[in-house]
């Protein structure tokens, strides 16, 4: 069982780098910043380990980014690919693709929250847990009532974030928004996938997190139902876990994707959800945020935050890009019909988008050739029997210019 490191106390309150926000981004800024050499101080409002509804799977890539933070992952179980499987109407699309490069890994939240806690915990990070961080209008910070001087100011308190408003880098766009809902089951794996069950709700998706253990996250564009309605949509997993109990409590939370239009102003730099998003539905949340601690630390440790600011929108814009194509599937069921049709059919194809998606295949390499043939089939099929065709014009144009422009950005 790794220790939580206790709150410093402090008789000088000053640092170069205050971070608000001690969750994975918080944490992984904060590891990353003291790599190069600065003297951190993270703040956060709850006692760790802190929870939060989540997919519980990292990708191939996020596991790359957390060796370069020095965390290597033990426990929880490792997963070689995705599935895709819808089952309604009397159809059945199943498509599978492995990670070219890698494996990934189901660990439980909590988990890996304790274990980025100890790798800041051994580079000298300063922690103040269950206290909060007042941000007054004339620029002072204060903790637990005592003022902060600090070099740089480092905003990682997630979607609602008080220091993106503080710092008025607000301006930006919200392009969707969508409600997730986790519970682990007392289950022993059935697959080495995280699978992803789509219907007209919403997804599921199912990771392994241990030998006898799997976390059921549910997503849905919808604001009334609940996880056991969603689940009520999906006859197949609903027999897979009958009598099957539950561990802990459930979580919920709003996933969206955002795009901010700056992510720095002064010496302030937002990290994170809070610095913009892609929808949960790409599971690449947490790769994003380790990417960003990495670009972060290296731009301070230079002293230039210009760099980060410049580098940022590159990080976000593939699982962005991603997040706008399986979006539309979420929207447009005759799309949806049609794209896992193609998948299950051109396992190829669905193996190269992943590749791209874990960053193992640049956009270049994802190749002109191979995205027109995706477009062309997905909006043209050969047969009428591959999907029902939409009901209006507008579907088609609503649908393919949703998915046209994530490609255009690909």
């Amino acid at each position: 069982m790794i220790r939580t490191p206790k709150s410093n106390t402090y008789q000088n309150c000053s640092c170069d780098a205050l971070v608000i926000g001690g969750g994975p981004a918080g944490l992984a800024a904060g590891i990353a910043l003291r790599q190069q050499g600065l003297d951190v101080v993270i703040v956060d409002a709850l006692t760790p380990p802190i929870d939060k509804a989540c997919g519980e799977g990292l990708m191939p890539d996020s596991r790359r980014e957390l060796a370069l933070l020095g965390v290597e992952l033990t426990g929880g179980l490792e997963f070689s690919g995705i599935h895709f499987a819808q089952r309604n109407r009397g159809r059945e699309h199943l498509a599978t693709a492995d990670f070219p490069q890698g494996r990934g890994i189901g660990i439980p939240r909590l988990d890996l929250h304790e274990r980025l806690i100890e790798r800041a915990a051994q580079l000298g990070v300063r922690f103040q847990w269950n206290s909060r961080a007042e941000l007054r209008s004339n620029g002072e910070v204060r903790v637990a009532g005592q003022s902060f001087r600090f070099r740089y100011l480092i905003g990682a308190d997630g979607e609602a974030s008080s220091v993106r408003h503080w710092a008025d880098l607000d301006a930006g766009f919200r392009l969707t928004e969508r409600f997730g809902f986790r519970r682990h089951y007392a289950a022993a794996p059935w697959s080495d996938h995280v699978e992803v069950h789509w219907s007209d709700l919403g997804q599921v998706y199912v990771t392994p997190v241990g030998e006898n253990e799997i976390c059921m996250a549910a997503i849905t564009r919808h604001r009334g139902p609940k996880f056991d309605e969603i689940l009520e949509g999906f006859p197949y997993l609903r027999r897979k876990l009958l009598g099957v109990p539950t561990i802990g409590r459930g979580r919920g939370a709003v996933t969206s994707t955002r795009k901010l239009r700056r992510v720095t102003r002064g010496n302030v730099a937002l990290i994170g959800d809070a610095s913009g998003s892609a929808d949960a539905i790409t599971g690449e949340g947490l790769a994003s945020a380790f990417r960003e601690a990495l670009l972060l630390g290296e731009a301070l440790g230079r002293h230039s935050i210009r760099d980060y600011e410049i580098g940022h929108s590159r990080i976000l814009r593939i699982p962005q890009a991603m997040a706008a194509m399986m979006l539309a599937m979420d929207r447009w069921p005759w799309l949806r019909n049609r794209a896992l049709r193609l998948l299950a059919e051109d396992s190829e194809l669905f193996t190269r988008l992943l590749a791209v998606h874990v960053g193992d295949i640049v956009p270049a390499g994802f190749g002109v050739g191979l995205g027109l043939r995706l477009m062309g089939r997905l909006l043209y099929p050969k047969t009428s029997s591959e999907a029902a065709a939409p009901q209006d014009a507008s579907q088609v144009n609503a649908g393919g210019a949703e998915f046209g422009q994530a490609e255009a950005t690909l």
